[in-house]
């Protein structure tokens, strides 16, 4: 029942993904029909992130507290009520508004998720638990990028936030009978989270790190469907494919062969998967900038599968090495608390690059990015020399 219950957290992950990705390959639609600024494409994305990673502590402490469960099924249907708010979106004002509340909405699953995730499997068998929930992230990615393109292109921009929104609501129902029957929980009781608990040096050098790959991802996430479009003359379905699918792929088999050698690694040394983490992102650094300086698609593709495949075996094993380091008590919350971090960066990287791109370029703001991120994983090495594991009781 384990992995039953990983299945359909996989699904509705997924859905989260297509969802909030769906967005970025209608850029250049939005700017032609609501006349939309690059600094205003910039607040579509960097709106959702910030008020997604706002709400992530909230997303833990709500699971910690009512049971994660409750909380999935809650998010999913709020998340699709927000969607449809998108599509019937008539100016810049209430497009924001439902890109915030689609943030708001999305945050409370992920907390949720991974927390029961990590209390139902083991210490020596979680890697491979929440990177297989994490694959669903690359492929719905890949998924939003190609249909939100599509359907944009075949009936209106519009059309695709609807169809996504009924999607959610009639998955609520088999998902919470599904989980009602897989979802076995662990801990009978579940206080809520100490701020404490994750002041170790670890847990902080792990956030940094976790700040500097998503600056690089969630700049790629955002802007290189228009860059691809832009410099290479693509249609809109085309780059948002491209943009997408070569670095979904290479993410998907990072994501799955990070997760085998983070359990691993966590046999060999206790803290083993802190430096899978700070290795991955260490050689995903210089991909991520040769994806935008590369002059041909072949290349581009090529820099993007590479760099997927390095950020999925950090990606992987962030969550896993997380629950190394802090008590029982407190998977809830350092899952929220990391994903307030990563989505900060992320909203950051996107309105900057947004404000940005005509005066720098987005290459040359991908390597200062890049440069962060190694300096970042460079930290987090040393640091996991140094770090010791929490007493607690392993989950078996």
């Amino acid at each position: 029942m384990k992995w039953a219950l990983i299945a359909v957290l996989w699904l509705t992950y997924f859905l989260n993904y297509v969802d909030r990705q769906v967005i970025f390959s209608l850029l250049p639609a939005l700017r032609a029909e609501i006349a939309m600024s690059n600094l205003e494409l910039g607040f579509l994305g960097s709106l959702f992130i910030w008020f997604y990673s706002l709400a992530s502590p909230l997303g833990g402490r709500l699971a910690d507290r009512y049971g994660p469960e409750r909380v999935i099924v809650a998010s999913l249907l709020l998340w699709s009520g927000a969607t449809l708010g998108t599509g019937l979106s008539g100016s810049v004002v209430p497009l924001l508004f439902w890109r915030a509340m689609t943030g708001v909405t999305e945050a409370l699953y992920f907390p949720a998720a991974v927390s029961l995730l990590g209390a139902v499997h083991p210490q020596s068998m979680r890697s491979r638990a929440i990177s297989l929930h994490g694959s669903a992230q690359f492929a719905g990615i890949a998924a939003g990028g190609w249909f939100g393109g599509w359907m944009a292109e075949q009936f209106g921009w519009r059309s695709g936030f609807w169809y996504l929104a009924a999607g959610g609501v009639l998955w609520s129902v088999p998902l919470w009978m599904a989980l009602r029957l897989s979802a076995t929980r662990t801990l009978t009781e579940r206080r809520p989270g100490r701020l404490a608990d994750l002041r170790s040096q670890g847990y902080v050098a792990l956030s940094i790190a976790f700040f500097g790959v998503c600056v690089m991802l969630w700049m790629l996430y955002a802007w290189l469907p228009l860059f691809l479009h832009e410099r290479y003359g693509l249609s809109l379905s085309q780059s948002g494919l491209h943009a997408t699918i070569f670095l979904q792929l290479g993410s998907l088999a990072g994501i799955l062969a990070g997760g085998v050698a983070g359990d691993w690694a966590s046999k060999r040394h206790r803290l083993g998967r802190l430096g899978l983490v700070g290795g991955g992102l260490l050689l995903a650094a210089p991909f991520a900038v040769w994806v935008l300086s590369a002059r041909e698609l072949q290349t581009a593709e090529t820099a993007a599968a590479a760099f997927g495949v390095f950020t999925g075996i950090m990606l992987s094993n962030t969550m896993a090495a997380a629950y190394d380091m802090v008590p029982e008590r407190s998977y809830g919350l350092a899952a929220g608390i990391l994903t307030m971090v990563g989505g900060s960066a992320g909203g950051l990287a996107i309105l900057f690059a947004g404000a940005w791109k005509d005066t720098y370029g987005i290459e040359a703001l991908m390597r200062w990015g890049a440069a962060g991120a190694a300096a970042a994983a460079l930290l987090l090495l040393i640091s996991a020399r140094k770090q010791r594991p929490p007493q607690q009781k392993k989950t078996e």
